[in-house]
């Protein structure tokens, strides 16, 4: 499958969850949650990050740039979403290793994982609060260990992709970055409603609860126009 060049950040253009957990199972490696915002702020070192990895529609202004670019059936997978497909496809026959959040998040994620996905193998899990050199290389090193075939690191970016890029030469598996979604997945941060998710408007339900975010969501609107003009 061919990527697509927005604005020089790379995106696979996947067209279901299928496809992608189909393209996943048989190259592993990192999978990386690109929105407007990415797109808008991207950097040189973030581009690299994104483009050496797997990257996916996870914003409807990404997924509309890639239907202007003539891939209409292009989707867009929340990355608080995605992970929880791929661990309904595989969980009866994969294994997983989580890392992130405070440890009573932690805590509650693979609590209620093994509530809802009965039978499912989690080798391993730590908290996010990773602050030393010495931390960072037992974490890698139980991994190596254990040897899960999918690791949850939700951490934010890029930290956590330069992480699990760390991981990921030392021990060939799927890798996804979650950012806050094990806080979601436990109840400790709400997301927005089905309605604004299904009408793409989950980023306005965001400003509305949030409104310091406002200097954020100004920067759509010049996505918006690059889409409108085909500046991209």
């Amino acid at each position: 499958m061919n990527k697509v060049n927005i604005r020089g950040v790379e995106i696979f253009p996947f067209s279901s969850r299928d496809q992608l957990a189909d393209y996943v199972n048989s190259n592993p490696g990192i999978l990386v949650a690109i929105n407007a915002e990415k797109i808008i702020n991207s950097t040189e070192q973030t581009r690299s990050i994104i483009n050496r990895n797997i990257g996916y529609c996870d914003g409807a202004g990404a997924q509309m740039a890639l239907q202007r670019k003539g891939y209409p059936d292009a989707i867009k997978v929340a990355g608080c979403e995605l992970w929880l497909s791929l661990i309904g496809r595989f969980y009866k026959e994969k294994t997983f290793y989580l890392v992130g959040a405070k440890q009573a998040v932690i805590d509650a994620t693979v609590e209620k994982l093994r509530k809802e996905f009965k039978g499912i193998n989690i080798v391993g899990y730590r908290n996010g609060y990773i602050k030393t050199d010495e931390e960072k290389a037992a974490v890698i090193a139980d991994i190596v260990a254990k040897k899960p075939d999918i690791v949850f690191v939700a951490m934010g970016s890029p930290k956590q992709e330069l992480l699990m890029e760390e991981m990921l030469s030392q021990h060939k598996a799927i890798y996804q970055g979650l950012g806050g979604s094990f806080d979601v997945f436990t109840g400790h941060v709400k997301r927005a409603p089905k309605w604004w998710v299904e009408h793409k408007v989950e980023w306005l339900y965001r400003l509305i609860n949030q409104p310091s975010r406002i200097k954020r969501q100004i920067k759509l609107v010049k996505f918006a126009w690059w889409i409108a003009a085909n500046k991209f």
